[in-house]
């Protein structure tokens, strides 16, 4: 029989700088180990464990440690940041996600954080997106196309109200007074910004109902028109 060739075996990898090694590729990727564990550790200090998620009495208690009122727009500002999928509750990789994007490991981090939220919505495509997912994010139920009016007006003022507040306390006005509305779909929550955005606002000038507005708009247009006069 042939006699096998013999093959010389590779040098001997010390396990020190194997390790080394590793070590290094991770820390090389995205945030330090350090930091990411203390962000895991701030999860678990909010989180129900049974659920593995921060539920509503999870982000109260994060609410009140951040100083913050739960109902205020920046807690909607951070589930944004978060691309949080449900209403009340942050994954730990939605978690994970918004504190690494804004650099914040502590509670001090994070609160120092929130203005510099504020500020980056300044940006119109940032705005917008964020906009749309205060609609989404408010779309509880399986398969849910549409969120009350109730819900719509309170979501109006938080939402647009600092950017917008004369059209917007008219268009609550006028919501809570119609009655061919009793909920509202994206395709009309996205328009309200629009109708905002590019409206002259109180003489409605350029407002055209051919310009495929939603019915609703036209409808509301004619509502201030008949106050005016």
């Amino acid at each position: 029989m042939p006699r096998a060739s013999k093959r010389k075996a590779p040098p001997p990898t010390s396990p020190s700088l194997a390790s080394c090694d590793v070590v290094s590729k991770r820390a090389g990727k995205g945030r330090p180990r350090k930091d990411v564990d203390k962000i895991d550790s701030l999860f678990e200090s909010y989180a129900n464990q049974s659920l593995n998620m921060i539920d509503p009495t999870g982000i109260e208690a994060l609410c009140s440690d951040l100083k913050v009122d739960h109902t205020d727009v920046r807690i909607l500002m951070l589930a944004w940041k978060m691309r949080a999928a449900k209403q009340g509750y942050f994954s730990k990789d939605e978690w994970q996600r918004g504190l690494k994007d804004l650099h914040a490991d502590t509670i001090p981090k994070l609160k120092k954080a929130l203005p510099g939220l504020e500020k980056e919505l300044t940006t119109a495509s940032k705005f917008e997106d964020f906009y749309a997912f205060a609609f989404q994010y408010c779309l509880t139920e399986e398969r849910q196309k549409s969120v009350d009016i109730e819900t719509v007006c309170e979501l109006l003022n938080l939402v647009l109200g600092p950017r917008y507040q004369l059209q917007v306390d008219l268009l609550i006005k006028y919501l809570k007074v119609q009655i061919e509305y009793r909920a509202l779909n994206m395709d009309q929550w996205m328009h309200f910004y629009r109708f905002c955005n590019e409206i002259s606002f109180p003489d409605l000038k350029n407002y055209d109902s051919d310009q495929a507005w939603p019915v609703i708009f036209d409808n509301f247009v004619e509502w201030v028109r008949d106050k005016q006069s």
